[in-house]
Order: structure tokens, then sequence, then C-alpha cells
């Protein structure tokens, strides 16, 4: 699966490499993806586990630049197992049904100060739906071992409800367990991927 996915990219990438974008790839050990949601009176969190991604980057013209990411939706941790396989049910996230939740984007628009929209299709549960991610460009660096490396941050808030994640509990005393927000924060470190050597 990663390696289909991760094929899928670099094609799709290939017209915007064409001109005068560089890819970066999303180093997952140097990156997360993680999430909270209000639980009675405090808030729970967790992070996904499995996720990949490429990012198409124009220096020149960073509204022509580009984004594909996925997530595995079963690996959720909360560091609680029992929680963690209720979320994978159909009550929540539906796993087993949709494995993967994609986010590919449409439209760059520039907000200055290194800020950016990102708008794009966020695939979830079966269900797709336009959202626009505010970005923060963290900046370039060369690493100690010469890797050009690249760093986005980006947090987005989504009502759950919205994509058929009704489950909930009323208390004896009035509201419920669960709140319907989820803040989703994205801290991603991506390696410009090097081009193949010519034969």
């Amino acid at each position: 699966m990663r390696r289909t996915f991760l094929a899928a990219v670099l094609a799709l990438a290939a017209p915007a490499l064409a001109g005068s974008a560089d890819l970066f790839v999303v180093d997952p050990a140097h990156s997360d993806v993680s999430f909270t949601v209000r639980h009675l009176v405090s808030k729970v969190g967790g992070q996904f586990r499995d996720f990949e991604g490429a990012i198409a980057v124009d220096r020149a013209r960073p509204e022509a630049s580009s984004v594909e990411f996925t997530v595995q939706a079963a690996s959720i941790d909360t560091r609680h197992a029992d929680r963690d396989k209720h979320l994978r049910t159909a009550d929540f996230l539906d796993a087993e049904k949709h494995p993967l939740v994609t986010f590919k984007s449409t439209k760059v628009t520039a907000r200055g100060s290194d800020r950016y929209d990102v708008t794009g299709v966020l695939s979830l549960r079966g269900q797709q739906k336009e959202i626009t991610l505010p970005v923060t460009f963290m900046g370039f660096v060369k690493d100690p071992w010469g890797n050009d490396k690249a760093g986005f941050e980006a947090t987005y808030v989504l009502n759950r409800k919205d994509w058929g994640m009704v489950w909930n509990k009323a208390l004896d005393n009035g509201g419920v367990i669960l709140g319907d927000e989820v803040t989703l924060a994205f801290n991603l470190e991506a390696a410009k991927k090097k081009e193949a050597a010519s034969r």
C-alpha cells in the first residue's frame, strides 16, 4: 500500500516537477499528525502513527505548489488499547471499510509571512469535502549530511459529525462525554527527493 501510494503521488507531481518545482517527501521519523478532542471537562489526544505525503514546492511561484497526503486510519494511537479499538470501528473512523484518510490540494493562496491557505479535497470515511488548511512554512535547511529539508505546520478544526462520527453518551447531570470539534495538528519535516542518477 505504501509503495503504491507514493508511486501515485510521484506520478501526479510530474507536471509540476517539469517546471520549477522541487519534490519534498514527508519524513515520518521527524513528523507527527496528532489530534485533540474534549472529553468530559478536559481534552484527550492521540496520534496517527502511519502516514506519508509529498509536497511539490515551487519556490518562485508558491501558489503553483501542491501536496498529496495520506494517513492509515487504523494507525490511530491514544495510548489506550480499548479506546483505539473503538475509534477504529464504524462509530468513528470505520477503518476496515475506509482504511485511508487522504488530502489532495487543488489551490494554494499566499497570505504573507510564510503563511498559506492550502485548499483541497479531504477524503474521510468514504466522504469527500473541500477544506482549506492554514499552513505555515517553516523554512528550508540543509542537514549535516547534505540533504535539503523543508518544514510545514498546519492546524485544522473539523466537526466529526459532519463526517458521520455521531457516537456519544449522555451524562446524568446533562451534557455528553465527547465534544464534536476535533483539532488536527500537522508538524511535517520533508526531504527533497534526489533525482535519479543518469545511466
